[in-house]
């Protein structure tokens, strides 16, 4: 790998509420990075626990901290931090998440590489425990990528994490900031940027996404689905995806929302979301399958006398 430009300042934008327990540990992970021209500012959303005192023991200049009135919604504090960055390059973690530290290194030199790309998306895994993968984003963990990658996130092969994204700042001129209007606005983010710009990817795990049981996605997980789905609807009332890739995109999604049902034990409302899986694509098994299973399920544990 070759040497960093340290000319290029990279913006990272770390939001948090509460993450006492995690902060500093995701914090570190940005000190440690091999590329050393960052701004880290993080953008508290009226965390009520000692998130700001931790902050304050930390003696680096490169870190400035934000205290503003809770308002829960993703878009409101990522912009915040989009307002006050500096840098030619943004990057976003959350603080509860990891990087390796030659994550900044790799993404900078890579949309230096390929000056004709306006974001770079990286590899990762989620984990319970460190050094623990539970799922990887991409079946393949190395190599690299550059195409528009626009129809990609509706057949399901990219993952819509802004904490493996980087992208130039210039690109917010053109596609605008996060939506405000509700608390998942990571996604249609990504997609503006990729209906506009090429992508570089690194399949490379960079990113160790953290599960845990107070994370802001496991606490939505239920609002998370219902708004993929009014997205996937909004792009085709747009006519930026066609009428088959809306079905396909609904039909996976409905299937992956049935299993996170079965998942919460929710097992009527698993087999409504199948149900409206088989309405997408009437020819497949595969909702029926599930039903079936799901059924079984339910005849198990409430057998009928």
């Amino acid at each position: 790998m070759s040497a960093p430009d340290s000319t290029i300042k990279v913006s990272v934008i770390m939001p948090t509420f509460n993450r006492a327990k995690y902060i500093i540990e995701s914090i570190a992970c940005i000190q440690n990075q091999t590329y050393p021209n960052w701004e880290l500012l993080i953008i508290d959303d009226g965390s009520e626990d000692n998130t700001e005192e931790l902050v304050n023991q930390l003696k680096d200049g490169r870190i400035q901290y934000y205290k503003e009135i809770k308002t829960g919604i993703g878009g409101c504090i990522k912009n915040s931090g989009l307002k006050k960055a500096s840098g030619n390059f943004i990057a976003f973690i959350d603080s509860d998440d990891v990087w390796a530290p030659s994550k900044l290194e790799k993404q900078v030199n890579a949309l230096l590489q390929y000056p004709e790309t306006g974001f770079c998306l990286t590899g990762g895994y989620n984990f319970k425990i460190p050094f623990e993968p539970v799922e990887y984003f991409y079946p393949q963990r190395e190599g690299i990528k550059v195409e528009n990658v626009f129809q990609s996130y509706f057949k399901s092969e990219l993952p819509g994490f802004t904490q493996a994204l980087m992208l130039r700042k210039e690109c917010i001129g053109v596609t605008g900031m996060f939506k405000e209007v509700n608390s998942f606005s990571d996604l249609y983010f990504i997609l503006t940027l990729a209906w506009h710009y090429k992508a570089v990817i690194l399949f490379e795990p960079l990113l160790y996404r953290r599960l845990h049981s107070n994370s802001y996605s496991t606490d939505s997980w239920e609002k998370s689905y219902k708004e993929g789905i009014a997205l996937i609807r909004y792009y085709n009332n747009k006519k930026m995806i066609s009428s088959k890739t809306t079905r396909n995109s609904l039909f996976r999604l409905y299937i992956n929302f049935g299993e996170d049902c079965l998942k919460h034990k929710e097992n009527k409302k698993a087999v409504l979301q199948f149900i409206n899986a088989w309405i997408y694509k009437p020819a497949s098994i595969i909702p029926f399958k599930k039903m079936g299973k799901t059924l079984l399920r339910m005849l198990k544990k409430h057998p009928l006398d």
